[in-house]
């Protein structure tokens, strides 16, 4: 049967076409004469061929032109689907209203042709011509008798795939298991759903089961993972059913969802883990669209670390928002290749009329930010362009001061002087009570925002000299905690240590964080920027902060395996506790004080904080940076605990060259 199949499938198309046309010819003959067998009886068998054969002559010139209008000879039969079964039902039926007419026009005719064959012709065709082409689909999708077999007493079938449930038996799951038995990797098994009008009942061959069952359907099927075919539900929902599956040993994972299928960035069956925004169970508010255009739509845009995780989906945002021209400032030459490959394709696909340009460098050079700012004439500005790794920016301090600090001086001084409209940082909650350089430095530079917007005439900040100039930039800056996916982020570590079998990493077991997926950050800076006045502190509402280790153990369990630990030491994959990493704290905060807020978006707050006047914090910026020439690390800490409020380090200095001196004075 493979031999065949394989010989059938290599034939050309132009014989594949003329075997089926040949098929067709038979069948209609087969039809025809079985509509007067049906009519004239057994006994009569032969008396159509002898009585009738002008009709059967007319039959086939009828039919075969009509199959060949309505496309029938141009399916695919391995992808014979609803649209070609609805194009036999046109052409079948047509053909038989046309017999109808001809056999009227011969009614006297010496042999009478009874009129019930028009009906039974029909009726009989479709079987005929349909049946063989759903029958022909199963047979070279290579799944011959799959269906029929699952409920077949006594047959089993173990091809070695693994065995896989599917939760939701809709549309989407019917696409997957579609999908599933064409690819031959996974052999669906059976369907859960929590519609208990079709509990029991048997959907594409499988047998559906309620929520509460999935022990036995593990039992009966012997499944071992379980796909999500829920993708239009709430994150609430997804959660609940997530919590449902813990405590089973099946490996859950998921299918995408539809604004990802209409992308087109995924199909319907590329299986995905189940990610941790289905763990949060938080959903995105709509966006305001007023909101999100103000600063983007027609304008020229600038964003800096265009290629980071922020920068990057930043620029997929903004783009969807048509601006005038979009400018991409990266120092990576791989980031930037990869972010501005991705953008000239969509801009090519959905002929966006935006310009995208690549702008090579760094916010640590001054003299190009404001050359770039004033050729292009920028409107708004987005400033992602950061060291965000704590443990990273502790061991090297110069360069975390540097970028995060002074590259946020450089940017900010260049859109005053450019005549910049909207100027937009993005923060972090690690800016709140810091204990580590990273969030002083970042705290430090909303203060520099702050500061500059302020004054109407600043005296620049500058080694050449001091400029003095009219501010007419609105400074804003947006804070908010971690981001799914992003460089470092703990959940593909948590993938990466549970496909190997651990163990899994914690760095304490009360460690907190809080947590949002990249996408809807991206959205909320955009429109928090649209919303400031000037020196705006905006604070993004990150739900309930959550715990690593729970966050592990879920992430374990839903990849089918237990945890290991004292009460079950036979578990599958341990979690350990490495210790927190200098500069690392237990719990984040997203607020200094208390004096928070409300503004028009309901997860947008925006906080009251404090800061210092320009000329204060320019002297202090001029005694940092002389601190960073002499490489006094120590003197940069007292700097950094003197000018942001709360700044606490937590042990020792750890600068890779600050230690290596003491070593080896």
């Amino acid at each position: 049967m493979d031999t065949l199949r394989s010989a059938l499938l290599g034939l050309p198309r132009r014989y594949k076409r003329l075997l089926q046309v040949v098929t067709d010819i038979l069948l209609v003959w087969a039809s025809l004469w079985l509509a007067f067998v049906v009519r004239l009886g057994i006994d009569e068998m032969a008396s159509p061929l002898r009585d009738h054969g002008w009709l059967f002559a007319w039959a086939p010139v009828v039919a075969i032109p009509l199959f060949v209008h309505f496309g029938l000879y141009r399916a695919v039969m391995r992808y014979f689907g609803n649209d070609a079964l609805i194009a036999i039902i046109k052409a079948v039926t047509l053909s038989a209203l046309i017999l109808g007419v001809i056999i009227y026009w011969s009614s006297g005719h010496a042999h009478v042709v009874p009129r019930s064959i028009t009906f039974n012709f029909w009726w009989l065709s479709l079987i005929l011509v349909g049946g063989l082409r759903l029958m022909l689909r199963q047979y070279f999708l290579g799944d011959w008798f799959s269906v029929a077999a699952q409920h077949v007493p006594f047959a089993t079938r173990d091809d070695g795939m693994p065995k896989v449930a599917i939760y939701g038996a809709g549309a989407a799951g019917n696409q997957l298991v579609t999908a599933l038995r064409m690819g031959k990797v996974m052999r669906p098994v059976a369907f859960i759903d929590d519609d208990a009008s079709i509990t029991d009942r048997v959907i594409c061959g499988l047998h559906v089961f309620s929520p509460r069952h999935i022990q036995r359907m593990i039992d009966l099927t012997g499944a071992d993972e379980l796909l999500l075919a829920l993708p239009s539900i709430t994150r609430a929902r997804r959660r609940e059913i997530i919590a449902g599956l813990e405590g089973l040993p099946l490996h859950v994972r998921s299918i995408p969802g539809f604004m990802d299928l209409a992308s087109g960035r995924v199909k319907v069956d590329d299986i995905q883990e189940v990610g941790i925004a289905d763990l949060l169970g938080r959903d995105a508010v709509p966006a305001q669209s007023d909101l999100l255009s103000r600063c983007v739509h027609k304008q020229v845009v600038l964003v800096t670390g265009a290629g980071g995780s922020i920068g990057a989906e930043l620029c997929r945002q903004i783009l969807g928002l048509e601006p005038t021209v979009l400018l991409l400032l990266e120092h990576g030459e791989y980031n930037l290749y990869s972010i501005l490959s991705e953008l000239e394709q969509r801009v090519a696909r959905e002929s966006l009329p935006t310009t995208v340009l690549p702008i090579l460098g760094s916010v640590r050079n001054p003299h190009q930010l404001l050359d770039v700012m004033k050729t292009w004439r920028v409107d708004t500005v987005y400033h992602a362009a950061a060291y965000k790794h704590v443990p990273m920016v502790e061991h090297n301090i110069a360069e975390g001061v540097h970028n995060n600090v002074f590259g946020t001086l450089n940017a900010a001084q260049a859109a005053v002087q450019a005549g910049v409209a909207n100027f937009v940082l993005i923060s972090t909650d690690k800016a709140v009570r810091p204990t580590n350089v990273m969030g002083s430095t970042k705290r430090l530079a909303e203060m520099v925002l702050q500061a500059l917007s302020k004054e109407s005439a600043p005296v620049l900040f500058g080694g050449n000299g001091d400029v003095t100039l009219g501010n007419s930039t609105r400074f804003t800056m947006v804070r908010f905690g971690n981001v799914l996916g992003s460089s470092g982020s703990v959940i593909p570590l948590f993938h990466r240590q549970i496909r190997d079998g651990g163990p899994v990493t914690v760095t304490h077991p009360k460690i907190t964080r809080y947590f949002m997926t990249i996408p809807e950050a991206a959205q909320l800076v955009i429109q928090a920027g649209s919303m400031g006045q000037g020196g705006d502190v905006f604070v993004l509402d990150m739900g309930e902060p959550v715990r690593i280790v729970e966050l592990a153990e879920k992430m374990i369990h839903l990849s089918g395996y237990s945890v290991r630990s004292e009460a079950n030491p036979h578990g599958d994959i341990a979690i350990e506790y490495s210790g927190l990493r200098p500069g690392e704290k237990l719990y984040e905060e997203l607020l200094i004080g208390d004096n928070v807020v409300a503004t028009r978006h309901p997860m947008i707050m925006c906080a009251n904080e404090d800061l210092l006047p320009w000329e204060t914090l320019k002297e202090r910026l001029h005694q940092l940076l002389a601190a960073l020439e002499v490489d006094d690390y120590a003197r940069v800490r007292v700097m950094l605990r003197e000018t942001v409020a709360g700044y606490a380090p937590d042990g020792e200095i750890v600068d890779w060259i600050y230690q290596q001196r003491r070593l080896d004075p």
